[in-house]
């Protein structure tokens, strides 16, 4: 059995494409387990509206004087909820490819009777700003793990702020086996006003950076930041209409001007070395590649 989890919270107002993601994974798995903390926009109707027996709702309450550690805390509660020997973990703001869920699903099959394999990886595209723009420097994670065993003792579990996943009260760094599946990442590629409420709404979870996150919520546009590239590609058709309907609603540049600084030369000297030997300087790893 696969169960699929997330976890999410006033997905409406701050604009997550909480369905999109839902229904990416939700043909690789018997189930979608959803921890929906207590909202005020309607988000748990909008998930009971999939109208889909496998996606199971879990009413929460977040404790955000836990601070970052918040999301790893529901994330947990939420993997505790499923019943699957595999879960297959996505965040409200992503969306996984029909080619990447296909190969997931054969991932799954594959390494499941290799106990060295502890979770499975997906590679990330970042969009920012808009649709068609991804940020590319050494400061975006390439990959990150995206499918994890369940139980069997190995308390496989969230880590920090619930970008990925450690093992134990040691906090090992999970074994995992690359999949080529990709994941769209649109946290930072919706309207300038969802981003403003997002920012706002990350200084109760992010205490440690909220004077950053308030500065940030006052500009009128997200900050220029260095190797931006086009994408030319097709979006996952899970998204693709949740895409155009915000296509349809900008207005003006999500992204301020090119202000280069001496500090960029070291994210330009990274990716001319990256595209040379394939290896990315200095990159953070939740996991150690088998």
């Amino acid at each position: 059995m696969i169960s699929g989890f997330t976890i999410v919270r006033n997905a409406v107002r701050l604009d997550y494409p909480i369905v999109p993601a839902i229904r990416s994974i939700l043909d690789i798995c018997d189930e979608v387990v959803v921890n929906i903390g207590q909202s005020d926009d309607g988000t748990r109707e909008v998930v009971a509206g999939l109208d889909d027996p496998r996606v199971q709702i879990l009413d929460t309450v977040w404790d955000f004087s836990r601070g970052s550690g918040a999301l790893a805390h529901e994330t947990n509660r939420v993997m505790a909820a499923c019943r699957g020997a595999w879960g297959v973990y996505v965040q409200a703001d992503e969306v996984l490819d029909e080619a990447g869920a296909a190969l997931l699903r054969a991932a799954i099959r594959e390494c499941d009777g290799d106990a060295r394999v502890e979770g499975l990886l997906v590679d990330y595209l970042h969009f920012y700003g808009d649709f068609g723009t991804i940020a590319t420097d050494r400061h975006w994670y390439r990959r990150e793990v995206r499918a994890v065993r369940l139980g069997g003792g190995r308390d496989v579990h969230s880590y920090q702020d619930a970008q990925g996943f450690r093992v134990g009260p040691e906090e090992r760094r999970l074994r995992a086996r690359a999949t080529g599946a990709r994941m769209f990442h649109y946290g930072w590629a919706r309207p300038p006003q969802s981003m403003r409420q997002k920012l706002a709404a990350s200084q109760e979870i992010f205490l440690e950076q909220a004077d950053r996150l308030e500065a940030r919520a006052a500009l009128p546009t997200l900050y220029w930041t260095p190797l931006l590239r086009r994408f030319t590609g097709a979006h996952p058709r899970a998204a693709q209409s949740w895409i155009a309907a915000r296509r349809a609603a900008a207005a003006g540049p999500a992204v301020g001007p090119r202000r280069l600084r001496l500090a960029h030369l070291r994210l330009y000297l990274s990716d001319w070395i990256e595209r040379l030997t394939g290896a990315r300087l200095f990159e953070y790893r939740n996991y150690v590649e088998v």
